[in-house]
């Protein structure tokens, strides 16, 4: 009965003990350990020493089989900080506590950089080293689309080592969801015929300010050129077609060298977006604001000078831009 009451008080006291694990594992750098789907209990806790705890296996899996609860242990990726009781190591297995990161997708990227956030982000799993953007679309379950703009602005969170096509596949379903609520809200006479032009445009008012007040005016300028087939001559797309020649600087040259994206050259929309639209550009797009405007120019502080007439907006270019 001594004997037993001793075993009992020892394995009260280990439980509630920090376990000890490497010297390198701090609260700024826990223990990775990755639970395989299926694991018995005692290859949980095999997994669990040669990730770095150092405990008897035995007696981890003695503690597991007792409690239980081994299998109620759910597979996933975990951090083990410092001062992790064999108590509070097998609730967080039992709970599924798994080590969550975030991911940030900005409004206006185009598909290099979000693909560049993607691949440089340590928390994802890479599966997508070496896929066209034809075979990422088909992976996602976007088969025939073009990746351009197809990605909803926003932060993710997932859990740590996700395959980065998962995380892809949740951006891109964000996107169709938004853009199918703004097009249900698609205000009457909108020149737009699909939410794909919605899209599209979306993305150009996106890349032409970057003030929300402007959203819907910039929306509705090219709402009415679109309705008198008048070309949009917006620098984004111009710039967008020029790729990796554009040095920072539009030229006259660019300007007249045709593309499928230079709208100076050719009417209506570009065939594609251009860049990822938050959700204000996608409801300007679709409810743009009644306005006569014809033309808009940068005032030079984040703001936008709208005019009507051609005569207007020469002035305009004037004495904001020339500064005369």
């Amino acid at each position: 009965m001594l004997l037993g009451l001793a075993v009992a008080a020892a394995a009260a006291w280990w439980l509630r003990q920090p376990l000890q694990m490497p010297d390198t594992v701090s609260a700024e750098t826990p223990l990775d350990v990755t639970i395989a789907p299926g694991a018995s209990a005692r290859a949980v806790a095999d997994t669990l020493v040669n990730a770095g705890v150092q405990a008897p296996s035995v007696l981890l899996y003695a503690w597991f089989r007792l409690s239980g609860d081994s299998r109620k242990i759910k597979a996933g990726s975990y951090e083990l900080a410092p001062g992790t009781t064999p108590t509070s190591l097998l609730s967080k297995l039992v709970r599924g506590e798994q080590a969550l990161r975030s991911l940030t997708l900005l409004e206006g990227w185009n598909i290099r950089q979000v693909l560049q956030a993607v691949r440089s982000s340590p928390d994802l799993r890479q599966d997508l080293d070496g896929v066209s953007m034809a075979e990422l679309m088909a992976r996602i379950g976007y088969p025939g689309r073009h990746p351009e703009g197809r990605f909803f602005p926003d932060t993710y969170r997932m859990v740590k080592h996700t395959p980065a096509s998962a995380v892809l596949r949740q951006a891109a379903q964000a996107m169709e969801q938004q853009l199918n609520a703004a097009w249900s809200q698609r205000a009457p006479g909108s020149p737009l015929r699909s939410p794909d032009e919605a899209l599209i445009l979306a993305s150009i008012v996106e890349k032409e300010t970057g003030l929300e007040s402007d959203r819907a005016m910039v929306a509705g300028v090219f709402s009415n050129r679109l309705r008198i087939g008048m070309r949009l001559q917006t620098d984004p797309s111009v710039i967008y077609g020029m790729g990796e020649r554009f040095d920072g600087n539009i030229r006259r040259s660019d300007l007249q060298t045709d593309t499928p994206y230079n709208t100076y050259t050719r009417a209506g929309l570009p065939p594609t977006p251009i860049a990822m639209p938050g959700r204000n550009s996608l409801l300007a797009a679709v409810r743009p604001a009644s306005t006569k405007a014809m033309y808009f120019v940068a005032r030079g502080d984040g703001a936008s000078y709208f005019s009507t007439t051609l005569d207007e907006h020469n002035a305009a270019v004037r004495r904001y831009i020339l500064g005369r």
